[in-house]
Order: structure tokens, then C-alpha cells, then sequence
């Protein structure tokens, strides 16, 4: 007796449509994990910036209270007064280039936001601060 060759019928290997929409999926979630922490680790590395440059301009600014008996007068003129370009006048400070901005004509120092130092000239003291890009003050960068 004669037997007729037994069917076996191989499949080509390959994934499976399931398979496949699975791996996209844990490649989704793996990429929206890393793109929140990069953009916490940003926001972090900004608010350490900025508070590295206002401890910076805050002695700066004494610097210059001790070097000419009284601090700047406004936000406007702090550029000028630590960072002359007059030939003789001492500097106080020298910022990152990336801190400069033109506002109004004026230089201006900038935090990692892209918004204006604020400034305020008391007589006795000065406040300085960063809004750190919002307008809630309980969370601004003060000297």
C-alpha cells in the first residue's frame, strides 16, 4: 500500500498584524516617557539658569553700589552701568551672550525665557527677579 505524501504546510515567517501593532504601541508609550522627561529635565535646567544668573547680577549690582556709592536706577540702565563701553568706566558684569536682548533700543538682560529681568531700585536695596516664564509669583526667582 502506497500512502500519498503527507501536507505540510509551512508559513513564511513573519509578525502578525497584532504583533506588530503591539510593538508600535510599547514604542508610543516608551517615546512619550522619554519626551515628559525631557521636557521636565528642560524646565529644571532653565530655573537652575536662572537662578545662577540672578545670584551673578545681584553681586554684580552690589559691586557696583560698592564701587560708585549707589545701585542703578532702574531696569533700563542696569546694561550700562555693569557693562560700559566707555573706555575708563570698570565692568561688573559680563553676561552670556544669550542674556542680552534689545528692548526698545536699549540693552537688556533676559532670562532663559526670553523676558526681561525685573529690577527695582529702593535706595538702601534692590530687588531683582525672573517671572520664570509665567505670571504666578509664588514661583519667581527672586535675589
Amino acid at each position: 500500500m502506497h500512502h500519498a505524501p503527507r501536507s505540510t504546510r509551512r508559513w513564511p515567517a513573519a509578525f502578525t498584524l497584532i504583533e506588530l501593532l503591539v510593538v508600535i504601541a510599547v514604542i508610543g508609550i516608551l517615546a512619550g516617557l522619554t519626551l515628559s522627561t525631557l521636557g521636565y529635565v528642560n524646565k529644571k535646567g532653565a530655573e537652575s539658569r536662572a537662578q545662577a544668573e540672578v545670584a551673578a547680577l545681584s553681586a554684580a549690582i552690589e559691586s557696583f553700589k560698592l564701587g560708585e556709592g549707589f545701585y542703578p536706577t532702574n531696569a533700563a540702565s542696569l546694561y550700562t552701568n555693569l557693562c560700559p563701553v566707555a573706555a575708563g568706566r570698570k565692568v561688573y558684569f559680563e553676561p552670556a551672550p544669550s542674556m542680552v536682548v534689545t528692548n526698545g533700543g536699549v540693552l537688556r538682560f533676559a532670562d532663559p525665557w526670553g523676558t526681561l529681568y525685573g529690577y527695582s531700585n529702593y535706595t538702601s536695596y534692590f530687588e531683582l527677579w525672573s517671572t520664570v516664564g509665567g505670571a504666578n509669583s509664588n514661583n519667581w526667582i527672586r535675589n
